[in-house]
């Protein structure tokens, strides 16, 4: 019997966000361990023993450790390919790859928790702050609406779920917490479709345990 997969996040957090919707999608089994983020609880000893950035997530597979959503994620995907999470060809494989990378590496890193605080303490108040972070998003859900405007379908890259839609549906929480736009090309009919999907809805933040009630 293999050990349990635990997935170390926060309720709230769009990348461990990420990782629940893949988990789903493989149908694999977890346990959750929650760290509050706003008690600063990542930065813990014992955490940081386990992921030195004291980030979340962090998924512990038997005696290893993953860290990175997007690693995580592709890791789940090699080890249980079906559904796949990248379609077929290098080609199609890299426009996937560059689709969730404009969320997951130039829109959440610029308007995460620990951004915030930063602008916070050099003299922003929230209601700037807040705007820092809905200007970010935007622009960003602006290009990625442009990378898929040419594909027909219920997703990101047409029939076929992709790791692009499995980061972009988070990020659109992040939208609405902050007031950004994003009725952009067709991303609001992606989101719709995803959370027709058991996947997606069992991952949504209000439903983990560490949600407040």
């Amino acid at each position: 019997m293999t050990d349990p997969l635990i997935l170390h996040g926060f309720w709230r957090s769009t990348a461990t966000w990420r990782v629940r919707i893949a988990l789903g999608l493989k149908g694999l089994e977890w346990r959750g361990v929650a760290h509050d983020l706003r008690a600063g609880e990542q930065k813990a000893p014992d955490y940081v023993a386990l992921n030195p950035q004291g980030f979340v997530p962090a998924l512990v597979t038997g005696s290893d450790v993953l860290t990175q959503s997007l690693a995580i994620c592709e890791y789940l995907d090699e080890l249980h390919p079906q559904p796949p999470l990248l379609p077929g060809t290098p080609l199609e494989r890299a426009k996937v790859r560059a689709a969730a990378q404009v969320i997951a590496c130039d829109i959440h890193p610029v308007q995460n928790l620990k951004v915030l605080k930063m602008l916070r303490r050099r003299g922003l108040d929230e209601s700037e702050t807040n705007a820092w972070a809905a200007e970010v998003i935007e622009s960003g859900l602006n290009a990625f609406a442009a990378l898929i405007a040419d594909f027909d379908g219920p997703y990101c890259f047409g029939d076929q779920l992709t790791l692009a839609d499995v980061v972009l549906v988070p990020q659109l929480g992040n939208a609405r917490r902050f007031g950004a736009r994003f009725d952009l090309g067709r991303i609001a009919a992606i989101e719709s479709e995803c959370m027709k999907l058991a996947a997606f809805a069992s991952a949504a933040p209000e439903r983990q345990p560490d949600a407040p009630s």
